[in-house]
């Protein structure tokens, strides 16, 4: 058969330009045919199952299903090979010799590795003598006696080759050296170590877990014992450190009515900052962990739901850890108790809602050396709390809302403090008694509010309107006094000098109120908004541009004071600039009170004493402004992108995974090609600035102000380069700062991280393979940050 020549029989599939069968021999031979000008076309291509190759020519056995192939060209799970001489035994082995294997799909491959036999088992390994790495047909002095590549699809367990290097403080190193295990279609887990020449060691497990249309989660451990210094020397010193995280959410499908999360974030205070192979910088800059497991159960029928969490909060420079285990609440959804029979609620009596909720809590506080050890729960505090509310509202006027409000709130705990005067030691004695006790609360208020509109109409230009929208709001509370609180002889007059304490100041819901409290609170919300005309055409719709996104005002009066009823007014505003690409957000704070000679407050009007009507203690302005060369030329730039394109390693408090992997840029781009004399430098910038100012006691000076940046610049379309930085005006300093460099190998990719200075100087450098098939062919090298211990 000659020109497109086509064969099927049972599963094998061939076509050719040249076919040649012998029934005699059950041989059939297949190759190409030459052109007019000598060159091959139609060469064979040989199906049998899922498998295709390629090939120059071909000599097969119909019978026993052997082949001889010359020039064969096939792809392994990503893995393109390339044979001289094929010997094919049977649907199962495959051997090959003067072989190429490479990644490359170019006609003229960037790199192969080069060796002279293999033997080829489909979809499951390809096992390889002693081979050679070639690259651009240059042969490098880099050898294998032997390799042992996987084709298994999906995941497959395995060895993890190690990172090797040397410190200043733990000499050489083997890094993330483990092995994966494939447990099953739901669960995978990598065991990783690492260990150096001083003593010091690490290892580490992580798990991924996942049912479909039920739960999915992730589970890492890491622990590290750590040397610094000579045995016999002062600096000599050992640390342990830990870190578990755990992440689980449950897919909102499995149950309408419960549901289950964990977010966990726990261990040593200095793990972050010690950690010889940790380099997550949002955690390090990060000075608090925490961490939250709950359990939520709606009650089907009634208007109940119950939830129970336990949490952590850590701080990691003080090393205090406050727990709550566990947190029980019990929480009825508002009823309406006055609702018509069809459940109308035409009338405030009708609209009257009631809400309760019941909590109860064990708290714990202590610090990393006694956490999980007997010292901690000896003490732990225990109390529960019971909130009612009823509310309803109605209109005033047609215009107004009045929202009266009752509160009724009842505590409960199994200790109390009791102070007695001790007149051998003239002081005062606390004792905790154990034992049931309980407080109660009662308040009420109301609240009246409304909306004022405001318009400008133009008449000429392309401002049309301005729009102003005022919500002020006046709402009154009231709570008696019931007397909680006690008193105590604490000296030896006992007619006049007494100590008056509240018996429930330990509480883990605090203490009674004190005194009366009878105030009238005030707010001022206001937006304003311009209407444009559309530049594009005369029909078009006119758009809405916000001039400020808000300008807030509150403050309260004490009736129940005796003086200084007034509080602060505290003052908000916020706005956009350069279509929404600059955030802008101003706060303050002004007294109307003045200040004495020694800086007290005192009763006596600021402007009374020779200020303005407000005095300014205390203000601050932030801005951020983001934005691209793809904005400036009118494209839009998604917000995934933007994560990609804009990626400061945390600095601006991105959430990052808990671990040292960086995502690869180039993988998650379309592929680029290069273009010469092309004058094109796609760029991303992102700025924060930050300034405070303080003169809450005649101090008048900016307590901060700091600028922070992020930027990349696509120098190539194949070269990225990035800085993350920023300065401390008040300190005069920079702060934590990137460099970044990135580069598209095609087969390859390189990239280069470098902390110039700081505490956290450091360096990766990184080129290796694309391919997960060939991710061991790889070299990295990282200088570790000098972390000495304390």
């Amino acid at each position: 058969m000659y020109d497109n020549a086509h064969v099927h029989y049972k599963d094998i599939d061939l076509v050719a330009g040249f076919i040649e069968i012998d029934n005699n021999t059950n041989i059939v031979v297949a190759k190409g045919i030459k052109d007019s000008i000598g060159t091959y076309s139609q060469l064979p291509v040989f199906t049998q199952g899922a498998e295709s190759t390629t090939q120059d020519s071909i000599i097969f056995n119909f019978k026993t299903e052997k082949a001889k192939i010359f020039g064969l060209l096939t792809e392994q799970e990503g893995v393109i090979i390339k044979g001289q001489v094929t010997k094919k035994e049977n649907d199962s082995v495959i051997y090959v010799r003067d072989i190429k294997f490479t990644t490359s799909d170019k006609e003229k491959p960037d790199y192969y590795i080069q060796t002279k036999k293999a033997k080829i088992v489909p979809d499951k390994k390809i096992v390889v003598g002693f081979s050679n790495l070639v690259i651009q047909d240059v042969p490098t002095p880099l050898f294998l006696p032997f390799a042992y590549i996987p084709l298994t699809e999906g995941r497959a367990s395995g060895f993890l080759m190690p990172t090797w290097g040397d410190s200043k403080e733990q000499g050489f190193f083997l890094q993330n050296g483990g092995y994966y295990f494939a447990v099953n279609d739901y669960v995978d887990l990598a065991v990783l170590a690492d260990i150096y020449t001083n003593g010091s060691w690490g290892v580490r497990t992580q798990s991924s877990y996942s049912y479909r249309y039920k739960f999915s989660g992730n589970f890492s451990f890491r622990y590290e014992y750590l040397i610094n210094g000579l045995r016999g020397f002062e600096d000599y010193s050992k640390s342990s450190n830990y870190n578990i995280s755990w992440s689980h959410s449950q897919d909102s499908k499995a149950s309408p009515n419960s549901r289950f999360s964990a977010s966990v974030n726990l261990g040593s205070s200095k793990y972050y900052r010690q950690s010889l192979n940790e380099f997550n910088n949002n955690s390090f800059l990060n000075n608090t962990l925490s961490s939250s497991i709950s359990f939520y159960k709606k009650i089907v029928g009634t208007p109940f739901n119950f939830s129970a969490s336990a949490t952590h909060s850590q701080n990691t420079n003080t090393e205090v850890i406050n727990m709550s285990l566990p947190s029980l609440l019990l929480n009825m959804d508002r009823i309406y108790p006055f609702a018509g029979k069809t459940g109308a609620k035409k009338n405030a009596i009708q609209k009257m809602g009631l809400t309760y909720a019941l909590r109860g809590d064990v708290r714990m506080s202590t610090t990393d050396e006694f956490f999980f050890k007997k010292e901690m729960f000896d003490t732990a505090k225990a109390g529960m709390q019971h909130n009612a509310s009823l509310n309803t509202n109605l209109k005033l006027l047609k215009y107004f809302t009045v929202s009266p409000n009752a509160n009724y709130k009842e505590v409960w705990y199994f200790d109390r403090i009791n102070k007695t005067y001790d007149q051998t030691e003239d002081t005062v004695v606390s004792d905790t008694i154990q034992g049931f006790n309980a407080f109660r609360e009662v308040s009420a208020g109301a609240s009246l509010s409304t909306t004022v509109y405001g318009m400008v109409n133009f008449k000429k230009g392309n401002l049309q309107a301005i729009r102003h929208v005022m919500r002020p709001s006046v709402s009154y509370s009231y709570r008696p006094d019931f007397e909680y609180y006690e008193e105590v002889q604490q000296s030896s007059d006992p007619d006049d000098d007494f100590l008056e304490y509240s018996p429930y100041a330990n509480g883990i819901y605090g203490s009674p109120g004190r005194g009366i409290s009878n105030s009238l609170n005030f707010t001022l919300n206001n937006t304003l908004e311009a209407k444009m005309a559309s530049k594009d055409s005369v029909e078009a719709e006119a758009r809405k541009v916000t001039l400020l996104n808000n300008l807030n005002f509150s403050t309260s009066y004490n009736i129940a004071s005796d003086s200084m009823k007034w509080s602060p007014v505290r003052m908000s505003a916020g706005t956009f600039l350069f279509d929404k690409k600059m955030q802008v957000n101003f706060n303050a704070t002004l007294d109307p009170y003045a200040l004495s000679i020694n800086g007290q407050r005192i009763n006596t009007a600021n402007i009374k004493n020779g200020g303005s009507l407000f005095r300014l203690t205390n203000a601050g302005l932030t801005m951020n402004y983001s934005f691209s060369s793809k904005e400036l030329k009118g494209k839009s730039n998604s917000q995934q992108q933007n994560a990609i394109d804009n990626n400061s390693d945390g600095i601006f408090g991105e959430d990052l995974d808990l671990s040292n992997d960086r995502r690869d840029k180039s993988s998650q781009r379309e592929t680029k090609k290069t273009k010469l004399y092309a004058a094109r430098f796609p760029w991303t910038l992102k700025i924060a600035y930050a300034v405070n100012y303080l003169n809450s006691n005649r101090q008048n000076e900016i307590s901060s102000n700091s600028i922070m940046f992020s930027g990349d610049v696509e120098l190539t379309p194949k070269w990225d380069v990035g800085v993350s930085s920023g300065y401390d005006f008040k300190g005069g300093g920079f702060s934590y700062t990137q460099l970044r460099f990135a580069r598209d190998l095609d087969s390859w990719k390189m990239s280069f991280n470098w902390v110039p200075f700081g505490n956290r100087q450091t360096y990766y450098f990184f080129i290796g393979i694309k391919s997960s098939m060939l991710s061991d062919l790889k070299y990295d090298q990282r200088q570790l940050p000098d972390r000495r211990l304390f």
